[in-house]
């Protein structure tokens, strides 16, 4: 008898399961419909690509997580709501997002949190050829590493930024676990190791003791490493566990970055501004001669201004020996009051003074 009350108890739920089920699917539809209504209004005002708003996605992630009252995890229900989002756009016009790839990199996995599944993604071997994707308009937007919590700043990013018209049009945080992935199945097997720069540095204490005589060789990718090491016995790469599926490789050691809390960041790259959304950054490129104070009378207008600093970075200009541009993050919009007001100060003390963009704080 507690059998069949325990069969007909689990029927009663799975029915109401069902039901809910047809109603989340009408629901979906409808969500879809008006976002075919908005496109229709935006074609018909003249608009034709600007469909994807950053700021306007991250509001209503906020909102959902806000609201959430579980048992679902509010970031859980937040990345549900990206993925119905990422549908519903791509039923107005499906979105071209370049990465740096091949498929299998953590830009890849990055490139997916920011815009959801229902993209179409472009694999570029060289983060040059993200910038030249979007710049060119072969791509909406693009998405490159720009920092990582162990090694540090991505210079080639960075560099890019001196000479492209485009803008930072959002950002993601990506926790990041390397693995150490071959076709060989023992780890002494193995004499040389391919990864990213980055990642062979992330790893170089752990390379430096489970295989202290494997030879270390960069890649322009880790997913280009694991492609190569799929093709060469004897050898292992560093790369995302997804890597292993793709290139049918074996997974020889599990999370092996030095640091338990490695977190890489990527910008969203395009050619739009964005609007504020309540809690954003802006990212500043600025430049002075090479004089005493020159810094100092940079930084002022921030400080007087109450604004927050979040980051500050110098690369050599390639206009000059000894002249350098300087990168800042400031937390805030560029149409706040006491941004705008900075920024114009800013633009008398500096030679040259560029806001990259404004663009929403990372919500995921």
């Amino acid at each position: 008898m507690t059998q069949i009350r325990e069969k007909q108890a689990l029927q009663v739920i799975r029915q109401q399961i069902d039901e809910i089920d047809l109603q989340i699917q009408a629901l979906l539809n409808q969500r879809t419909e008006m976002a075919q209504e908005v496109a229709k209004i935006k074609i018909a005002n003249g608009e034709q690509t600007d469909f994807y708003r950053p700021e306007r996605e991250a509001m209503v992630l906020r909102q959902v997580m806000e609201r959430n009252q579980g048992p679902l995890d509010a970031k859980e229900v937040a990345r549900l709501f990206r993925e119905i989002m990422s549908a519903c756009l791509a039923a107005e016009k499906p979105l071209q997002v370049a990465y740096l790839g091949p498929e299998g990199s953590f830009t890849q996995a990055a490139t997916l949190k920011q815009f959801g599944g229902s993209i179409e993604p472009q694999p570029m071997s060289t983060i040059a050829d993200v910038f030249n994707a979007v710049e060119k308009g072969h791509a909406s937007y693009g998405v490159v590493p720009v920092e990582n919590s162990t090694e540090g700043m991505v210079s080639h990013t960075l560099d890019r930024f001196i000479n492209t018209p485009l803008r930072i049009n959002g950002e993601v945080s990506l926790r990041i676990h390397h693995y150490l992935l071959s076709k060989e199945s023992a780890l002494s097997d193995v004499s040389k190791v391919y990864g990213h720069p980055q990642a062979l540095a992330q790893c170089k204490q752990w390379l430096a003791t489970h295989c202290p005589d494997c030879e270390q060789v960069s890649a322009s990718s880790n997913s280009e490493a694991a492609k190569i090491v799929a093709g060469e016995p004897g050898s292992a790469a560093i790369a995302a566990n997804r890597a292993a599926e793709i290139y049918d490789l074996r997974t020889l050691a599990n999370n092996i970055e030095d640091e338990a809390n490695n977190t890489t960041r990527f910008l969203v790259i395009g050619r739009q501004d964005i609007g504020r959304s309540g809690r954003d950054k802006t990212a500043l490129l600025v430049s002075t001669k090479n004089q005493p104070g020159a810094l100092y009378s940079l930084l002022e207008p921030l400080a007087k201004g109450g604004i927050t600093m979040s980051r500050i970075e110098s690369r050599p200009s390639r206009q000059g020996i000894w002249e350098y541009v300087f990168f800042i993050d400031i937390e805030g919009h560029r149409n706040d009051g006491n941004i705008a007001k900075a920024l114009e100060q800013l633009e008398q003390a500096s030679s040259m003074c560029r806001v990259l963009g404004s663009y929403p704080e990372a919500v995921l």
